[in-house]
């Protein structure tokens, strides 16, 4: 959304999806082969066999019994109603031409990266400890917002990339003020170890004081984060598949997605940050 100058005043609700606003983009544009994620082959462009003509999925609520779990760790941050409401007016990819369906395939994962990102801009914008970047995140943000309302044409042609890189930059100097308050609460313990990046797949880091840690991209895939405090820590893009989060401490983690945490496993007790839920698969113990 945009205030009377123009300018972007997106919150987080603002980016979560709206598949009653969608036409099912993310059932049908996207790939996906048969593995333990998904039950069955699909290749991009072709209707997903659970999609159902009212653009709902049949097997919503039975997604992980039915063996489509790489379904519940995805998020379009609202990409899909923009391209369905926006970018094409409303019109659905089954009325228009063969040509038109492809062409909105093919934008819908350019914005998606672009609503990641505004995700990010958006979240960096609610940290007290980055207000000397804010101004500078405002400009990226609205800079950002602009590109996702561009034509498709123009979209077909946008670098991503270049513009990830430019908005990384920012991220990068939000993650390095946060997280240097966060460990100041490590009396004596001095700054985490730097884990970006880091195979960490399987590691044992119960009740691990993470508090601050750099940890974008890292591996955690399998990890035992049980009771680990992970305040204040870069979660951007961290492998989160089976981490065992149970009893930790997320408060105040930060860039850190909805299907990040869906694709972990943890507990009632476990803390977690405003911006996101408690995953419905999670139960006490788990």
């Amino acid at each position: 959304m945009r205030d009377d100058t123009g300018t972007a005043q997106n919150t987080l609700a603002d980016l979560r999806a709206d598949c009653g606003q969608c036409f099912g983009l993310c059932c049908v544009a996207l790939p996906f082969a048969a593995s333990a994620d998904f039950a069955v082959d699909k290749a991009a462009g072709k209707p997903c066999p659970n999609l159902r003509t009212d653009s709902r999925c049949g097997i919503h609520t039975e997604l992980r019994q039915k063996g489509f779990t790489g379904c519940t760790v995805y998020d379009c941050f609202g990409a899909g109603q923009k391209v369905s409401q926006v970018t094409f007016g409303g019109r659905d990819w089954r009325s228009g031409t063969r040509e038109e369906a492809r062409q909105m395939f093919d934008v819908f994962p350019v914005v998606r990266q672009l609503h990641e990102l505004l995700w990010y801009l958006t979240e960096a914008l609610t940290l007290p400890a980055a207000r000397a970047v804010h101004a500078d995140l405002r400009r990226m943000l609205d800079r950002t917002e602009r590109l996702t309302r561009r034509t498709p044409d123009e979209l077909g042609e946008l670098d991503v990339g270049a513009h990830r890189q430019d908005v990384n930059v920012l991220l990068l100097r939000t993650s390095e003020l946060v997280r240097a308050r966060a460990a100041a609460g490590r009396a004596g313990k001095g700054r985490p170890k730097d884990r970006r990046g880091a195979d960490l797949m399987g590691a044992r880091l119960k009740g691990a004081d993470l508090r601050g840690a750099n940890l974008r991209g890292a591996y955690l895939i399998a990890a035992d984060l049980t009771g680990a405090d992970l305040r204040g820590a870069d979660m951007i893009g961290a492998d989160l598949r089976d981490t065992d989060l149970t009893d930790a401490d997320l408060t105040g983690a930060f860039f850190l997605t909805q299907p990040q945490l869906n694709a972990a496993r943890g507990s009632a007790a476990t803390r977690l940050p405003e911006s996101v839920a408690r995953p419905g698969h999670w139960t006490a113990g788990s």
